[in-house]
């Protein structure tokens, strides 16, 4: 269901539990949400309150520094794929990361092709390099 076009945001979790359940603790949650790389769709107030959504970029956020993706890098992926692919984009994207001299990059693949990640925007690869798709993988607690 859908309110003035935009996906509406499920479930309600502080950033301690999104922390948990992306690898990451709470403070870092709500550095990365007043960043910019993730939202709290459930409210921007203290405290913030984060949907089911939410956790899910948070997770391929983690996901994508832990591979060596820098932070800026990770940040111009959420500005160039939001037109596209939306509200939530790191989630509703097919992305991986490939090796480039030494240097994670993020990769993305579409219908139209294998793209890499480039100060300039997206570039299509003429020969696709060995990706690491990233997946959506939530910690659980023992």
């Amino acid at each position: 269901m859908q309110r003035n076009g935009t996906p509406r945001p499920h479930g309600h979790f502080l950033a301690a539990e999104v922390g948990e359940l992306a690898g990451v603790s709470g403070t870092t949650i709500g550095q990365w949400a007043r960043r910019g790389y993730i939202r709290s769709s459930g409210s921007e107030g203290d405290p913030r309150v984060y949907s089911v959504e939410d956790v899910a970029e948070a997770a391929i956020v983690g996901e994508l520094l832990g591979r060596g993706v820098r932070h800026k890098e990770v940040r111009r992926a959420i500005d160039r794929l939001a037109e596209e692919y939306g509200t939530w984009p790191l989630s509703d994207a097919a992305l991986g990361t490939t090796a480039e001299r030494g240097r994670a990059r993020i990769v993305l693949r579409d219908r139209d092709g294998v793209f890499v990640l480039s100060p300039r925007g997206w570039q299509r690869m003429t020969a696709a390099p060995a990706v690491d798709e990233v997946r959506l993988r939530l910690r659980r607690s023992n």
